[in-house]
């Protein structure tokens, strides 16, 4: 059997926690990965809440010894720095998720990568990642239909952690989460096949919870959340200020979901359907997992003597498993 993959985790929140959790429940399962360690600004508070775990700081990563990085910083303001830095050292997956900056990302991910002789696959989790794989294949299976993605269908709705990595980000926030809702008058018009073209902000609506600082201008942080381009502007949002006892009490979970329709017609006439839903009690774990699926994919693709950027549409779906080619095709077919 081939040596395990080492993965290396950058960063040691929710995500990172999730994808030590992760690689652990695979190398049980599979024995083709294992944590090579943590890369953190705050080695020593790792060392405390983890002991067992080697630790390594942004500039010495190398000391792991790793084959694939994991990047689990934020998109707003950690992976824009972190990724173009670490891909020119090593084969790195990350789950950079501002949908409209992801060209611009990934092409400067891809020429860092390919000037480094070095794998980043981009911008993979649940969405994008699984769901803009299947936004591919319902616009191809379906010839002109609109394939539409729907985020927190549950009552409560769901717990963004990208949105609510923003809110934190604003001046005179202490802590906040951010839960999407799905518009279900935009869900019934795809189900019964009208097929319209809807615009974000006609399909979703946004609900933040926000702790303040003391003496922070509630006012101004509202306008700042409403008005922030990519993430809320576009949206219908509501901010709604709580202490930080309510926040722990009433938000503490992560569970999110959502499904990717699309409803059209054959060359006949007749009606189509595609419908893929996912539902997850923890958003982080659910992302985790699928970053430790495409690490394994990264380092197949550098053993090969690929080099550059690559999204969950360049990637294989066997080179995702840890499966044999036969065990697939006997299993799985």
């Amino acid at each position: 059997m081939a040596e395990p993959i080492r993965i290396g985790i950058v960063g040691y929140g929710n995500i990172g926690k999730g994808v030590k959790k992760s690689i652990e429940k695979n190398n049980e399962l599979y024995g083709d990965v294992v944590v090579a360690g943590i890369v953190t600004r705050r080695p020593d508070a790792i060392k405390a809440e983890d002991p067992g775990v080697q630790v390594a700081g942004f500039d010495n990563a190398g000391d792991l010894n790793p084959d694939v990085l994991i990047l689990c910083g934020g998109s707003a303001n950690d992976l824009p720095i972190q990724g173009p830095k670490f891909v020119k050292e090593f084969t790195t997956v990350d789950s950079f998720d501002t949908h409209d900056n992801i060209p611009s990302y990934c092409a400067e991910m891809d020429s860092a990568a390919k000037a480094a002789n070095n794998v980043a696959i981009i911008a993979t989790g649940w969405d994008p990642g699984t769901f803009s794989l299947e936004r591919v294949l319902a616009d191809a299976f379906i010839p002109g239909v609109n394939a539409r993605g729907f985020y927190g269908q549950s009552e409560k709705g769901g717990l963004s952690m990208g949105h609510s990595d923003a809110i934190r980000g604003v001046d005179g926030v202490k802590d906040g989460r951010q839960y999407t809702h799905a518009i279900p008058e935009a869900m019934a018009e795809i189900k019964n096949g009208k097929n319209p073209a809807l615009k974000a902000g006609e399909m979703h609506w946004r609900e933040c919870f926000v702790v303040a600082e003391d003496g922070a201008d509630k006012k101004k942080i509202e306008e700042t959340i409403i008005n922030m381009p990519a993430y809320f502007e576009p949206y219908k949002t509501t901010v709604t200020f709580i202490s930080q006892d309510e926040l722990n009490e009433k938000h503490s979970g992560m569970p999110h979901d959502g499904s990717v329709m699309a409803v059209g017609t054959s060359a006949d006439g007749s009606k189509a359907m595609i419908e893929y839903r996912n539902e997850w009690g923890s958003n982080p774990d659910a992302t985790a997992n699928i970053l430790v699926a495409h690490a394994r994919a990264a380092h197949k693709l550098k053993q090969e003597g690929k080099s550059g950027a690559f999204t969950i549409l360049d990637v294989p779906a066997a080179y995702l498993s840890p499966r044999s080619k036969e065990e697939l095709l006997k299993n799985f077919m």
